[in-house]
């Protein structure tokens, strides 16, 4: 099976849209942590128009005052982003920016904090993919009994133009179910204002309900969870 990979994967080193693929994912990473980092490094909250009693404000209210460390994450990030646009860092960037990354995508998914619950899980494809397309080094960090002569690939002398169908496919159902999931994943979602918060429930048959969830989040300032139970309780209350 891995011969089989090894040989698939020297196919797509030698495509020019997979190397153009990676060519762009390099690219949209690095500028995201470059502005993410950024803002950090100068001493801003990030996301500074979200409340602070939103669940995902309350969590970056907290992180900004952790003194050097909230320095340390924007530090972090700009060296990943940069060892991303390094063609010879590309594989130490790619391994930096992936457990970060992973963080933000689960933190954006426990708190459905819409600002990044498409874009984190979409960064953490585009990095995953990075990871692969450098497999020719990364495979020394495998716990593999033994390597092939694989060696580390040079950049071929000529490219294939032939179209990669259902690699790109793939990349399609994954955007769109990203989307899809962020849609209609929950049955509610507290959103960043008590405004679009209640525009999910405007004449829908648990309004009131869903009218008591947004001012729980947004008003009171009281936990996701507990707010998603009081949600759940009233919901039942009012079914005929």
């Amino acid at each position: 099976m891995l011969a089989q990979f090894e040989h698939f994967y020297l196919t797509i080193k030698s495509n020019r849209w997979y190397w153009l693929f990676s060519i762009f994912c390099r690219v949209s990473l690095a500028f995201a942590f470059l502005v993410a980092g950024w803002v950090k490094i100068i001493g801003e909250r990030f996301a500074s128009g979200l409340s602070m009693i939103h669940p995902m404000g309350a969590y970056l209210e907290a992180l900004h005052h952790t003194g050097y460390y909230y320095t340390f994450i924007g530090v972090t990030q700009i060296l990943a982003a940069i060892l991303l646009l390094i063609p010879r860092t590309v594989t130490l960037g790619a391994l930096l920016y992936f457990p970060i990354i992973v963080n933000i995508w689960l933190l954006s998914y426990a708190v459905r904090f819409e600002g990044s619950y498409v874009t984190a899980p979409l960064m953490v494809w585009a990095c995953l993919f990075l990871i692969v397309w450098n497999y020719d080094r990364v495979r020394f960090l495998l716990p593999l009994n033994h390597f092939s002569d694989l060696g580390i690939l040079q950049k071929p002398k000529k490219y294939s133009w032939r179209f990669p169908y259902l690699f790109a496919g793939f990349v399609f159902l994954v955007m769109v179910g990203t989307v899809a999931y962020a849609e209609f994943g929950h049955e509610v979602m507290p959103h960043n204002s008590i405004k679009d918060c209640k525009k999910q429930f405007t004449n829908a048959p648990k309004q009131e309900a869903g009218y008591q969830f947004c001012e729980c989040i947004h008003t009171a300032g009281i936990d996701l969870d507990s707010c998603l139970e009081t949600y759940e309780e009233v919901k039942n209350e009012f079914k005929p």
